[in-house]
């Protein structure tokens, strides 16, 4: 009685109980009405997202006077590229992609593709090199009413040209070695119009990291190139990939007991065989010089390898690996009712799956609804981030109080800056603001954030309650497959969405708050990689260590919350009680089946991958001579292999997660069955035949009056 007194109390029979209750009202409301209240919240900062954000900012570059290089509509249309007057004021390529270099900034058709100083060109230089020279000028530049030193000065024009690549829309320095020596068009030493010289090694430190993104981009081309020749063959085999899962699922119903006892024999037979290779190795060093040292003689050492070569160490292990061996051994004879109870379980979940078809279907439209959710999330987070007004600066070259200012670049040819500063200019810098709107924006980022993980759980609780209602369904039909009602999945989502909107919501928000603490202290980590608090380093990795493992308890109960909210429609907080009293009442069989079960799911996704993985890998590679002729001509034949790889892990995810589910349900539904009911005629058993059985219990048969 203490027992159960500690755990609640078991469940008492009710003659009326048939399965999921149908006869059921609202619960947890007012987190329904917050629900609500915040996604029309999210909506509006979508909305205002949209009205205020301009996504060009990330697709065009931009140039010093804050236009789209490359838009369609506007003056720039056919010059689709950014070019920077002098490269060499700007430190790395990532802070060309980032942020505006101190530099002026034009859009052009092509990036130049020939090593020209202004001067030189301007002065002696062909028509053609002229000519040419003038399309990396500012427009309306009349070069008849201005010498070339009143142009330079200006910063009509830049000081030189440099052969250079366009990435990411930008043109950025082709660099080469020859002969180990770093090289500009085939020059090591170059002239920068203005009088000075500069090395070409300088140009490589201004954008050593542009010339790995250059390769990177041919690399990702090809790799696109492959997707093309390859994405039907892509297609084939992940539908393979769903066929093998469907099949597997089907043959756990027969295969299920004898691959859990395979795997049990085949730990047993590890561990033993480690036990002997470590008394060989103790053996062998006998009477080898210091072997007989003892590990406190040797102390601590930094080589490892040193403690393997004293039989002392083989002696520990030996010790070790045979008590984990006598532990396991009689954990299986103490356990084995409880894992064939495991294995009972495992086999009418396939039998489950079997009579509710349409639940191995349901993914998909999880699948859907998440799909909208990181849309929307990412094209909210793409208008904000976009959302703010051009701001200028004011750049110049000699010294001037006015460097960095903010100004108008319509005015400030009138303004006393321009006066005070002659070489200074004001150019686009960067996207801000000092808006209302701008000084909350981080706010609206933070809110997107939460709101996406809220409703990506939601969605996840709702396939999990929708999964649970059609499986206890299943279960509490005494005759099966006859007392199962019509279409079980769609009426659970059905009872889910008009009476427990709030309770789903209600355990979503709780993981939700786990989920963001964790992003923020992995971006605290990131912050804090070069610190040398080795305390806060410290203290932060606890902090992490401790919410990943509340977050993972959290899933846990509200996976078994969801369950109980799925039969018996009660609110979030006393369907989580309930479960957690439940599973503790019966604790030790929670422990077996989870483990077995997590085992065998996580082989088979495994043997599904593996069939598939290796199937590609022949096919891709041309290795199989049959179909040598269909096998299309690829750049890497790793990128079709790796993509149908991880596709076949989420399809055979996603189907096994619906096997899981099953599992769970279907357990709880079992200890429910077994404190509800007896045997009797008044109160039978709904458990199959195979687990009464197997738990010795029977129903007994109704008495036939003559």
């Amino acid at each position: 009685m203490t027992k159960y007194k500690t755990h609640g109390e078991s469940r008492k029979f009710d003659p009326n109980f048939k399965g999921p209750i149908h006869n059921r009202g609202c619960t947890d409301v007012l987190c329904c009405i917050l629900f609500i209240l915040a996604m029309f919240g999210y909506f509006a900062v979508g909305i205002l997202a949209w009205s205020q954000g301009d996504p060009r900012k990330v697709i065009y570059p931009t140039d010093s006077r804050g236009q789209f290089c490359g838009q369609d509509g506007t003056a720039q249309e056919k010059k689709p590229l950014l070019f920077y007057f002098n490269i060499l004021k700007c430190t790395s390529p990532l802070v060309l992609l980032e942020f505006q270099c101190p530099t002026t900034q034009v859009c052009v058709e092509s990036c130049p593709d020939r090593y020209l100083t202004f001067s030189k060109t301007m002065l002696v230089g062909s028509k053609e090199d002229r000519e040419y020279y003038k399309r990396f000028c500012k427009e309306g530049v009349d070069f008849t009413k201005m010498s070339v030193p009143e142009i330079l000065r200006d910063g009509l024009c830049p000081g030189m040209l440099m052969p250079s690549k366009a990435f990411t829309r930008r043109c950025l320095p082709a660099l080469s070695t020859k002969k180990g020596v770093v090289v500009v068009g085939n020059q090591t030493i170059l002239d920068d119009g203005e009088g000075a010289k500069v090395n070409a090694t300088k140009v490589l430190e201004a954008s050593k990291k542009s010339n790995m993104a250059v390769e990177a981009r041919q690399v990702a081309m090809r790799i696109f190139e492959d997707y093309t020749q390859s994405w039907h063959w892509i297609l084939l085999g992940l539908v393979i990939a769903m066929i093998v899962s469907l099949i597997f699922i089907v043959l756990l119903r027969f295969l299920a007991g004898i691959m859990i006892w395979v795997m049990i024999v085949l730990v047993i037979l590890v561990i033993g065989y480690g036990i002997f290779h470590c008394y060989m190795e103790f053996a062998s060093l006998k009477g080898e010089p210091g072997a007989d040292v003892t590990i406190r003689d040797l102390g601590l050492q930094t080589d490892f390898s040193v403690y393997l070569q004293i039989r002392q160490t083989w002696l520990a292990f030996m010790i070790i690996l045979a008590i984990v061996e006598v532990i396991v051994i009689l954990l299986l004879i103490f356990l084995r009712k409880r894992i064939l109870i495991a294995i009972a379980l495992i086999k009418e979940a396939s039998r489950a799956v079997g009579h509710v078809m349409s639940a191995l279907f349901y993914p998909l439209l999880t699948f859907a609804l998440l799909a909208v959710v990181i849309a929307y999330w990412a094209i909210t987070a793409v208008f904000l981030s976009t959302s703010n007004d051009q701001v200028y600066k004011v750049f110049n070259t000699s010294e001037c109080e006015y460097s960095r200012d903010t100004c108008d670049p319509k005015t400030f040819n009138t303004s006393n800056v321009s006066a005070q500063c002659p070489d200074a200019e004001c150019l686009f810098a960067f996207y801000g603001g000092e808006t209302l709107y701008h000084k909350y924006l981080i706010v609206f980022q933070l809110y997107n954030v939460f709101l996406f993980f809220w409703c990506a759980n939601f969605v996840t609780a709702l396939g999990q309650v929708t999964l649970a209602g059609g499986f206890a369904s299943y279960y509490w039909a005494f005759k099966k497959p006859e007392d199962i009602p019509a279409y079980p999945i769609f009426s659970s989502l059905g009872r889910a969405l008009r009476y427990h909107t709030g309770s789903l919501a209600f355990g979503s928000l709780i993981l939700s708050l786990v989920q963001v603490i964790r992003v923020i202290l992995e971006y605290l980590d990131h912050k804090l990689k070069g610190a040398q608090n080795k305390f806060a380093k410290f203290l932060l990795s606890c902090m992490k260590c401790c919410f990943w493992c509340l977050e993972k308890c959290i899933k846990f109960l509200n996976r078994n919350a969801y369950i109980m909210i799925a039969i018996y429609g009660k609110s979030f907080c006393t369907s989580a009680r309930e479960a957690f009293f439940l599973l503790m009442r019966n604790i030790v069989r929670v422990a077996v089946l989870d483990k077995v079960t997590d085992f065998l799911l996580f082989l088979g996704k495994l043997l599904i991958v593996g069939i598939v993985g290796i199937f590609s890998f022949f096919f891709f590679s041309g290795r199989i001579k049959a179909v040598e002729q269909a096998t299309p001509s690829l750049n890497y034949y790793w990128v079709p292999i790796l993509t149908v790889v991880v596709g076949s892990y989420l399809i055979a995810h996603g189907f096994f997660s619906v096997y899981a589910m099953c599992v769970d349900t279907l357990f709880l539904c079992f200890l429910e069955d077994l404190e509800r009911n007896d045997g009797t005629t008044e109160r039978p058993y709904f458990m199959s035949q195979s687990l009464l059985t197997l738990l010795k219990k029977s129903n007994e048969e109704p008495k036939i009056v003559d």
